[in-house]
């Protein structure tokens, strides 16, 4: 319970003069159902026994029935107010959510960041949210109102038909309810984590069997992967079976409950009786109000339910949330190199400038020291501008180091919607960006800065998409230019003048890119190999 403390404190602070007037006609809709079935109750047992006793013509008929009437209506239109509030403040509460967690996210550093790019990870975040949807209406309104109902039915009763029947009411509901649910909600955990990790799975499945198909068929691996899949599919629904199992039997045992308290509330209410201690109908009073309050329970066995699912999204979403504290430091030393490399027998100083080729076979870990120097992974023995990475600030070690991978992350819009992810920029200098590396006049003939790409950036080709991420890099103005593979896919022209285009654009940035080919291009100062966690320098100060 206590990671759904903050979701629910963030929920409900959201819109609370809202959150409360609907709670308030949540409370008035369940008192006027337990005053209308206990006024009911009444008038047909007085009625009967004035007609029995002969004096029926006597009794008031009028006074009850207008009061029967008018619960009536007015339970009719606060159930309608309470509803379009209630789902107000409850929308309200989750586009807070929703905002809270995307602010928090945009707090993380890269790093992190990175982590939650996998579709796995989103599709996980995005269920744990749609989950966090019914912690108001399900759970946290339902049982605020059903306390606050029982305590006014309590006293109304005591006062109306004797502390019997409300004792015997009360206690009759409130610990064994307790029971029932609590242990609803203690049963549901293990089931519900057990769905979601399932789902999960399924879902996952799903995307990468499609995705894949192709070469699934060619290697006649479809058969064998949908049944995998198959095989998540029914462990999930053993899992919601057991979940079901448990939600059909606490309400079972609610409607138990609701039976056995009304068939008590009648016992003490014929004892009062019996006892002259109060009249026929009023003692019938307890039994309407009885059933009526079922009403304040049978709603919490589906919040209590989807408890399990609730706390296990709140437990993730809190930890996913966490911001990185920033860095110490704003700015670079003044007068010391861009960057300054010293571990695994490379030591490596760059000046404003300065340009090198990093080469090496997949797997010696070329990508990995980028990282390493983006402040993306642990980085001993690197300075930037002669700070760690870990002393720098994160929106301030961005200014200075923009990195380019090999996966060009772009995004379903036009071409000026993914270069002004890079910043606010006039079009002219989009399009100086565009000419530098060799794609102005493709961007021209699709249209201009207008024209759209679809999710990933598709409509353009691999080597278009990384020139286009080069562009984006372009328009940062960076200080220190890490590119991973940056010609690859390009023809030998093309990678020549989006390489001198580089350079051109950024004439005081150091560069470092990591090289199949083109390695041995005269934009490069320096140029080291990487063999085994060896490096090995094969051209050195090679002037430009």
């Amino acid at each position: 319970m206590r990671a759904l403390v903050p979701i629910i404190r963030l929920l409900l602070t959201a819109a609370p003069w809202a959150m409360a007037r609907g709670a308030a006609l949540t409370v008035i809709v369940l008192l006027m159902g337990a005053a209308l079935l206990g006024l009911s109750g009444w008038f047909i047992t007085a009625t009967g026994i004035a007609g029995l006793a002969g004096i029926g013509i006597a009794f008031d008929v009028f006074r009850p029935s207008a009061g029967v009437r008018f619960l009536a209506l007015g339970r009719t239109a606060a159930r309608y107010g309470e509803r379009i509030l209630t789902h107000d403040a409850t929308l309200r509460a989750l586009a807070a959510l929703r905002v809270t967690l995307l602010r928090r996210q945009s707090r993380l550093g890269d790093r992190e960041l990175a982590s939650l790019r996998s579709e796995a990870v989103l599709t996980r975040i995005v269920s744990d949210v749609d989950a966090l949807d019914g912690v108001l209406l399900r759970l946290v309104l339902p049982l605020s109102a059903a306390f606050v109902t029982h305590a006014v039915v309590f006293l109304a009763l005591g006062w109306l038909a004797g502390w019997p029947v409300a004792w015997a009411i009360l206690g009759g509901y409130a610990p064994v309810a307790a029971i029932i649910l609590w242990h609803l909600a203690r049963r549901s955990i293990r089931p519900s984590d057990e769905v979601e990790a399932q789902d999960q799975r399924l879902r996952h499945g799903v995307i990468d069997m499609i995705r894949n198909r192709q070469s699934l068929i060619l290697g006649a691996m479809l058969a064998p992967r949908e049944a995998e899949l198959l095989a998540i599919d029914a462990q999930s629904r053993k899992a919601a079976r057991a979940l079901d199992r448990v939600d059909r039997n606490a309400g079972a045992a609610l409607s138990a409950l609701v039976a056995a308290t009304a068939a008590l509330a009648l016992m003490v209410g014929g004892w009062l009786v019996a006892r002259d201690m109060a009249g026929p109908a009023i003692g019938a009073i307890g039994v309407f109000v009885a059933l009526a309050l079922a009403e304040t329970l049978l709603p919490l066995r589906r919040g209590f339910s989807d408890y399990g699912r609730m706390i296990g999204a709140a437990r993730r979403i809190g930890t996913d949330t966490k911001p990185q504290p920033s860095g110490c430091q704003e700015v670079g030393l003044a007068g010391t190199p861009v960057l300054t490399l010293s571990q695994r027998g490379l030591s490596i100083e760059l000046e404003a400038g300065d340009a090198v080729a990093l080469t090496g076979p997949s797997g010696s870990g070329k990508t990995s020291l980028l990282m390493q120097i983006a402040g993306l992974a642990d980085n001993d023995g690197i300075s930037i501008l002669g700070r760690p990475p870990a002393h720098w600030a994160d929106a301030a070690l961005r200014k200075v180091v923009t990195m380019v991978p090999q996966r060009s992350a772009l995004i379903a819009g036009t071409i000026r919607e993914n270069l002004s992810l890079a910043g606010e920029v006039e079009d002219a200098g989009m399009w100086r960006a565009l000419d530098a590396v060799a794609l102005g006049d493709v961007i021209r003939e699709r249209g201009g800065l207008d024209a759209r790409l679809n999710e990933g950036g598709a409509g353009l080709s691999g080597g278009q998409a990384r020139r286009l991420s080069l562009a984006r890099a372009v328009l940062k103005s960076p200080r220190l230019l890490l590119l991973d593979e940056p010609t690859e896919g390009l023809d030998a022209d093309t990678a020549n003048r989006v390489l001198w285009g580089l350079r051109n654009a950024l004439p005081e940035a150091a560069i470092i890119a990591t090289l199949h080919r083109s390695a041995n291009h005269p934009l490069f100062t320096r140029q080291l190999s990487l063999q085994n966690d060896e490096v090995t320098n094969l051209r050195l100060d090679l002037q430009v």
